[in-house]
């Protein structure tokens, strides 16, 4: 048997969206069921997301350190942004993302994982790229606000993330998958066996 997800659509009897935010909104579906009856599901309308696992040389992870208000946390987390524009090709979005918040460009690009975040409750899907041969951004670092102005960056070394993770410290997502999804590459085919950064990505279709 493969083990492979699969696109599928149920019939949808009625739909409203009852907020829209800045960047997201809520929907109401009503949705048919197998047996017919009518199931209401309530989920966060979002534009997708790109998320950066920056590796150098020495192994080291590019982090940066939050504060989230959702949870009342401040985070590590690795670089990440929304989709600001439809279509948008996710390279050049984490290619930003990653000049935006760390001051770092990288020559080599791959497609690391692609997830759903919290497919309950929220359609978000983002797009996780290893990034590697780093160098500093060249220009003026790029001037941020709110939350990210208060932002800390650090380099940290791979295994010392997993292992924060599995002990229980560090608990933002896209850190934790992405660094563990690079420690099994490392640990089986390797970098180079790696789907190309511009490989396709049907949760969010873009043009290359």
């Amino acid at each position: 048997m493969t083990i492979k997800d699969t696109p599928e659509e149920w019939q949808v009897a009625a739909t409203a969206t009852p907020f829209r935010g800045n960047k997201t909104s809520v929907r109401t579906d009503d949705v048919v069921m197998p047996d017919g009856t009518i199931a209401r599901r309530d989920y966060q309308v979002h534009p997708g997301s790109v998320a950066v696992l920056a590796l150098d040389d020495a192994g080291r992870v590019v982090v940066l350190r939050q504060y989230r208000h959702p949870v009342r946390h401040r985070l590590w987390e690795i670089p990440a942004g929304l989709l600001d524009v439809p279509g948008e090709n996710p390279l050049h979005a984490a290619q930003r993302e990653l000049y935006e918040e760390a001051h770092v460009k990288a020559e080599d690009w791959r497609v690391l994982v692609d997830v759903f975040t919290t497919p309950g409750g929220c359609d978000e899907a983002v797009r996780i790229f290893l990034a590697r041969d780093l160098s500093e951004a060249e220009g003026e670092r790029f001037e941020v606000s709110e939350e990210e102005a208060d932002m800390e960056l650090a380099r940290v070394p791979l295994d010392e993330l997993v292992r924060g993770a599995l002990a229980g410290d560090l608990h933002n997502n896209c850190l934790a998958v992405g660094a563990m999804s690079a420690t099994a590459v490392l640990a089986g085919d390797g970098f180079d066996s790696l789907r190309p950064a511009e490989a396709p990505w049907p949760a969010r279709p873009f043009e290359a």
